[in-house]
């Protein structure tokens, strides 16, 4: 976890899988953001090349427990151990495996920091 210079701003670093009809999913490394100061309901997930997607945290939150949904953002647990995110596009839908703990641990953090700001 890394703050920014003002120490609010949480970034969390985790490693999905797109996940295709390829015969092998593809690794993605994907940067986990939360501003409280700017957004505080609010996570963002930072894909290779500046493509961001932001979404309620309590939708991420939702997700990791039952399937859930809101506009563009699907996700939901697969398995015991990973999560799935979907992103849907005016191009198509690019659907993102995770570790469950990585998932987890970020939102843990993000709670933590709001628990930090709070008067």
């Amino acid at each position: 976890m890394s703050p920014t210079a003002d120490g609010h701003e949480v970034e969390d670093h985790a490693k999905g899988r797109i996940i295709s009809d390829a015969p092998l999913s593809r690794p993605v490394p994907v940067a986990l953001r939360y501003d409280p100061d700017f957004t505080p309901a609010t996570v963002r997930f930072v894909f290779p090349g500046n493509i961001e997607w932001s979404f309620p945290r309590a939708l991420l939150e939702t997700g990791l427990r039952a399937p859930t949904r809101r506009g563009d953002i699907g996700v939901w647990p697969c398995g015991r151990v990973q999560t799935v995110v979907e992103f849907h596009t005016d191009d198509g839908v690019a659907v993102v495996q995770f570790d469950t703990t990585a998932l987890l641990r970020f939102l843990k953090h993000t709670y933590a920091e709001t628990a930090s700001i709070t008067p």
